[in-house]
């Protein structure tokens, strides 16, 4: 390695010995490892090649570099730093001071009374500086007013219902239960816009039974659960299956009834199964204990539990095959899981009864225990007039007399429009027009309940005859889309 490498004309320090140090001027840095040679700048330190005990390399950390003789007598190794060790000298013993303690003490307090003014104003900048960037405030009261008679009480306590053992409640409540499997006929997407292939599919929910007369058994379900049945079967809690078929459907509300003829049921299986002890769903508040009981996944009956997390709420729902978007209101919010299969299937309260239809689950990998069913407080009344209305046969079915297509979400945010049936045609003669309906308005209710599309609208009045007088709630083009009612007498077919 070059020798003499970064010259400077710096002085070496060296140790008298009685505590004094002289020097004399170098032509270059003396080395940490010195490669033998006196005033040597390069530098070799962490090589193998440098002056042994001197060395940062094979004797480093050894025998004499900070280890017997460090920091010792020879401390630095006599060789490092210059030509002769610092040798540090004798410690002499001060002679203790009377009057030390008490100047020792005496500083103590006059920094302890510092300390506490900075630290007071300090505390009370950083409450200052917390309460303008978060906020926060300090505050507990003001010193200009007395002081208030009134205390602030303690929360109640009580005893919680625990569901820890709900058995003895699931085993009735699971007589009025029943699986629902839907066969239909599902139409693939084809490339481009053409038309896909078509084939038999099936998919499941629940149901709940809720009466029966002398012919039928009837059980409520959800909408979503009977769509485009061409067959539906329902099995019992004795695992018996029977075929069933539709009674009647709300979609607004997505509720749906099923029938089931009692001659179809046999003698066993009637005596096990039950109707279901319907709640009061309005008395119930939010941390109820609820049950749900469901066809899970298909695989048959299953319960969870969970507490009535929320009430009164409104969701929206997109259809997977048409992308059309409904919106439900009222629902009780749960934690007890609703998974796919649930549809249709009982919520219960901690008495068993039934308190709402499952009727939903939100699903993201965000949120978890969040399901959703319709108050009974609401269903009931729907289910009820399902199974008592009849659908008339379609030589006596009644018409408004229009032509008129959908009011999707996308086109009512787009045009300023109402959800509904957006009315492209009013025919001549028929029972819309003489009601005063005209093209451009759109329909969004019939007899109270709301309508958003042409397929609700059908199926409302596939439960009225010709002649029959239905009130109609319609939004006026010409009144700026405003909400009114008109009655319309219904017309014939032809």
């Amino acid at each position: 390695m070059n020798e003499n490498n970064y010259q400077n004309q710096g002085p070496t320090y060296h140790a008298n010995g009685d505590g004094t140090w002289s020097s004399t001027n170098n032509s270059g840095y003396n080395s940490y490892s010195n490669n033998g040679a006196t005033n040597s700048s390069s530098y070799e330190s962490y090589g193998n090649t440098a002056n042994g005990n001197n060395s940062y390399g094979n004797n480093s950390y050894g025998s004499n570099s900070y280890g017997n003789n460090a920091y010792g007598n020879s401390a630095y190794n006599s060789t490092a730093y210059g030509n002769a060790a610092y040798t540090k000298p004798p410690r002499q013993k001060k002679k203790k001071d009377p009057n030390r303690f008490s100047v020792k003490l005496a500083k103590c307090v006059a920094i302890a009374l510092v300390f506490g003014l900075v630290a007071g104003a300090t505390f009370t900048g950083v409450q200052y500086g917390l309460g303008k960037t978060f906020g926060i405030s300090t505050i507990v009261g003001d010193k200009d007013k007395e002081n208030s008679s009134i205390a602030v009480s303690n929360t109640s306590v009580g005893k919680a219902v625990q569901l820890t053992d709900v058995s003895g409640l699931v085993q009735e409540a699971m007589k009025a239960c029943v699986s629902i499997t839907n066969t239909y006929t599902y139409t693939s997407q084809g490339f481009f816009g053409m038309g896909g292939q078509s084939y038999e599919a099936t998919s499941c929910g629940t149901g709940v039974i809720i009466s029966q007369d002398e012919k039928y058994l009837y059980i409520a379900s959800n909408n979503h659960v009977v769509e485009d049945a061409e067959a539906l079967t329902v099995q019992f809690c004795d695992e018996s299956t029977v075929a069933a078929e539709v009674k009647g459907t709300d979609a607004s509300s997505d509720l749906a009834v099923v029938k089931v003829e009692l001659s179809s049921i046999s003698d066993e299986t009637l005596n096990k199964i039950k109707t279901a002890t319907i709640g009061d769903a309005s008395s119930v508040l939010v941390g109820n204990a609820c049950i749900a009981i469901g066809n899970a996944l298909g695989y048959g009956q299953s319960v969870t539990t969970g507490v009535v997390s929320a009430l009164n709420r409104s969701i929206s729902v997109q259809d997977e095959s048409t992308g059309a978007i409904s919106t439900y209101s009222g629902l009780i919010q749960t934690d007890a899981a609703i998974n796919p299969g649930n549809s249709g299937g009982a919520l219960l309260n901690a008495n068993g009864e039934v308190i709402g239809i499952n009727s939903a689950k939100y699903s993201d990998t965000n949120v978890e225990g969040v399901g959703y069913a319709i108050s009974m407080t609401d269903a009931l009344p729907i289910i009820q007039q399902l199974i008592t209305q009849e659908k008339v046969e379609e030589a006596r079915a009644g018409y408004l007399g229009i032509q008129g297509y959908d009011v999707s979400e996308d086109v009512a945010s787009k045009y300023g429009l109402p959800k509904g049936v957006y009315v492209y045609q009013a025919l001549a003669g028929k029972g819309a027009q003489a009601a005063g309906i005209e093209s451009g308005d759109v329909i969004t209710g019939i007899n109270g309940t709301q309508i958003t599309s042409m397929t609700e609208l059908q199926e409302k009045l596939s439960y009225c005859a010709e002649g029959d007088v239905v009130t109609v709630s319609v939004a006026k083009r010409a009144n700026n889309y405003e909400e009114a009612e008109v009655q319309v007498t219904l017309s014939g077919k032809n």
